[in-house]
């Protein structure tokens, strides 16, 4: 069976539709300047994130808050839970 790739569970298909739709609505000439506009909102959202981001890590520095040790004791955790589900499936899988 051949796996196609999918944006957000939308096939290309379905994408081509909605693109067929939006041209239909807003015409080819606004096209550009929706897109520009889509652009720019989503770099100011990586923007916004990225500023997140670095206030923590300072906050996280200048507090001497160790983060090695809470990354490893968070996949330690993950990894416990991530065995017994494994455990538990696996005896549901023998009974069926």
């Amino acid at each position: 069976m051949i796996h196609q790739p999918t944006f957000l569970f939308i096939s290309g298909a379905e994408i081509a539709f909605i693109l067929f739709i939006v041209i239909m609505v807003f015409g080819a000439d606004k096209l550009p300047e929706i897109a520009r506009g889509l652009g720019k909102g989503m770099r100011t959202l990586k923007d916004a994130t990225n500023d997140i981001k670095q206030e923590i890590t300072k906050t996280v520095e200048k507090n001497g808050i160790d983060t090695t040790s809470i990354t490893n004791d968070v996949k330690k955790e993950l990894d416990q839970v991530k065995d017994d589900l494994e455990d538990f499936t696996g005896s549901v899988k023998r009974k069926l």
